[in-house]
Order: C-alpha cells, then structure tokens, then sequence
C-alpha cells in the first residue's frame, strides 16, 4: 500500500531510541507498509536495516558537507519502491493506525487522482522504547500527546505522502534543511494537486530532541542554499494553503474563513507580501 522512505540520523545517544521507536511503529502499520532507510554518515543505518529486515540505500548523493539531497532520493525511492503510494516521513515520528486508515480514505474518494497529503505533529517528550507488545499502546500514546504534549505549529510538516506518479522535479534541496516541505506546497499548489492537511484524523507524534546540526558551521549555508534553491520566500506555502482538508466527515474544502488562505495563496502579489513579511521577521530574530 504505502513505501515509507526516511533520513535517519546517526544511531547514536538518544536518536538510536527514537528512531528505534520511530521505526517499529511504521513496521506494525495495517497494511503492511515497505520502509525504505538511506544511510547516514556514520554507517549506522545499515546495522539497524539489517536488524528490522528492511532495506536500506547506501548509494547517498549528498552534497559537500556530507548531507544528502532530495532530488537523487526522489529519483532513487521512485525507481526502487514496491508500492505507488510514497511517504517520506522524519526518522523521530511515531505513527500510528489512522496513518494507513486516513490515507485509505483520501484513495477510496480521490481514486486515480494525484495529491499531497500533510499535516501537524505533536511534539512530546519520550525517553523509554514503546511497549509496542501492549495492544492498548496507540490509546496511551494519544492520551500523553494530549496531556502532555504540544500541537506543533502550522510551520512543521513532517510527513508527505503523494503518489509515485506526481513529478515534482525539485532543485538539489538538502535534506533536513529548512525550506523543502514549504517548496513541496507550494508546487503542488502550482501543478494544481490538491493539498491535503490531515491534521484532524492523523496523530503523529514527535520525540522532542536536541538539534545538534544546528551547531555545524554550514547549517546556515544549506539552510540559505535551500532558500534560494526554492526561489525565496514568495516560494514558500505551509498548511494554511492546503486547499482541502481530511476530517471526521472526509474530504472536503476547508470552511470559513480559512478557505481564504489558499485561494490567496494563488495570487502573486499576497505570497510577495508575505514574503516581505518573512524577510522582516527574519532580521529581527
């Protein structure tokens, strides 16, 4: 059904628990779900490939800091994966059985039709594996991202699902740099492929961590190469310019009045100021 496809860090320190934890809640999805892993730097990933019984991609074009670039994977996962329906999700994020369930229903009313499937993580704190044995885990898990947790802001996007056939042609974007899922937005928005924010039926849930790339000297240089590779901010949507949205009662137009958003989001003069916006906000953080 679904061709999973991810980035994980070094199995190192505390990612080699969140992505251990990350990587068995894709396996026990229903369907049975293909994960595709590209390897790391350190050569970590290949070990924990091995150990789960996946497949993991060793032949990484990246660019000359070591990081990979998201054009050769697009390349790469569309050739390689055994299902139509692909998913690039962050090696931290737990998903759970609304995933498959929600995207069943995007395909039973969409049919053939193209699309990109989206929308806002939770941001909780886990520091032990998931007793993925426990039948009643997902129903805990939810509990403590409610209670616990944080519903991510409308800037993070950490998953996309679309099928093989939708040819985004992205520039050489550097993964895990800021800017790619923005891009992917807005070319969807611009091939006029419908934007799904699923946000309502879909919990993913994200192990908060620290950011230690953030401390390289070159992150400020991928994260402005990418931006640039974009074509600035006037090139840059988020979810409040998905044109439809998934809930209780399916797919539909998102109501008033935030319908206004991606209506606006077409017209070059409002993303121009928005970009204007940006630029400011920028200079003054």
């Amino acid at each position: 059904m679904i061709t999973i496809f991810s980035n994980p860090r070094p199995f190192r320190g505390s990612f080699d628990l969140l992505q251990r934890n990350a990587i068995q809640s894709w396996l026990l999805l229903r369907p049975a779900c293909e994960v595709i892993l590209f390897n790391d730097e350190e050569n970590t990933t290949v070990r924990v490939a091995e150990e789960f019984g996946i497949r993991c991609l060793t032949d990484v074009v990246c660019d000359e800091f070591g990081t990979p670039l998201l054009d050769h994977e697009f390349t790469a996962i569309k050739k390689l994966s055994k299902y139509d329906i692909l998913a690039h999700v962050n090696s931290d994020i737990i998903l759970m059985s609304d995933f498959t369930a929600s995207l069943g229903s995007v395909l039973k009313t969409l049919k053939a039709e193209p699309f990109f499937m989206v929308g806002q993580r939770w941001d909780l704190d886990v520091r032990e594996p998931l007793p993925f044995s426990d039948p009643v885990w997902e129903d805990d898990l939810r509990r403590r991202s409610c209670n616990e947790g944080n519903l991510h802001p409308m800037s993070g996007m950490d998953y996309w699902v679309f099928p093989r056939t939708v040819d985004f042609d992205p520039p050489p974007f550097i993964v895990g740099r800021w800017g790619m899922d923005s891009w992917l937005v807005y070319r969807s928005r611009m091939l006029h492929i419908p934007v799904i924010d699923a946000t309502a039926t879909i919990t993913i849930v994200h192990q908060n961590h620290d950011y230690p790339q953030r401390k390289q000297d070159f992150f400020a240089i991928e994260t402005n190469r990418n931006r640039e590779l974009a074509g600035g901010y006037a090139c840059m949507m988020g979810l409040r310019d998905a044109d439809w949205i998934l809930d209780e009662h399916g797919l539909r137009r998102p109501p008033f009045p935030r319908r206004i958003y991606p209506l606006l989001s077409l017209f070059y003069p409002w993303r121009m100021l928005l970009a204007i916006k940006r630029k400011i906000q920028e200079l003054w953080t």
